[in-house]
């Protein structure tokens, strides 16, 4: 089998990155992370690439005129590299639906909560989780989709659920939520790269 070669856009600290890092260089996904862009100088995804000898790309927002442009040269990178997927792990812009169209049913996303609950614009990292606790759900979790021209709205790939505690806060929320993070993505790309999910509306087939 070809190894699939994927592309991560990432804002932050890149712990999902690193996931995804993990499970290629373990061999538990057929592929390998060709680029990691980042759109802030200061996002340690930077630096977590470059550990593992992967090409490291800043392109600024605030120094390009719109999202049109980011969106072009983040696909111009992208497409450089003959990238089959596009991951965005903790990713806080929206792309322009250009991207979206030049790379549709490639791009995966995820976000911290049970969609189609607690999504759309604003609602990311501490956000999310202040919004779970103040509604008073029972349970929360990641959700990995397939990414369209609406927040949050594509076909959902695969979801993990997570208690909300009596006494939780929304940092001690976050780091439960977090570690099925750490799972789901990995396996939501290694399906991706082994051609086992075929989207059906806004469901996901996963096949075995």
């Amino acid at each position: 089998m070809k190894k699939c070669k994927i592309g991560v856009l990432a804002t932050g600290g890149g712990t999902n990155l690193q996931a995804i890092i993990d499970a290629c260089e373990s061999g538990m996904i057929p592929g390998e992370v060709v680029v990691v862009i980042a759109n802030k100088k200061d996002a340690y995804v930077l630096e977590r690439a470059k550990k593992h000898n992967i090409d490291s790309i800043l392109i600024d927002r605030s120094k390009c005129r719109n999202m049109k442009e980011f969106s072009d040269k983040a696909a111009l990178e992208l497409n450089n590299r003959s990238v089959d997927l596009v991951c965005l792990a903790g990713f806080l812009l929206k792309l322009a639906p250009s991207f979206i169209a030049e790379f549709g049913n490639r791009i995966l996303n995820i976000h911290p909560a049970l969609l189609p609950a607690f999504g759309g614009e604003g609602m990311y990292g501490h956000h999310v989780h202040e919004a779970v606790l103040k509604s008073g759900a029972r349970f929360s979790g990641p959700t990995v989709h397939f990414v369209d021209e609406e927040y949050d709205k594509g076909a959902i790939i695969l979801q993990d659920v997570v208690p909300v505690m009596d006494n939780d806060t929304p940092e001690s929320l976050h780091k439960r939520v977090l570690e099925k993070e750490h799972i789901i993505f990995p396996k939501a790309v290694k399906y991706f790269c082994e051609n086992k999910l075929v989207i059906s509306g806004k469901r996901v087939i996963i096949k075995e």
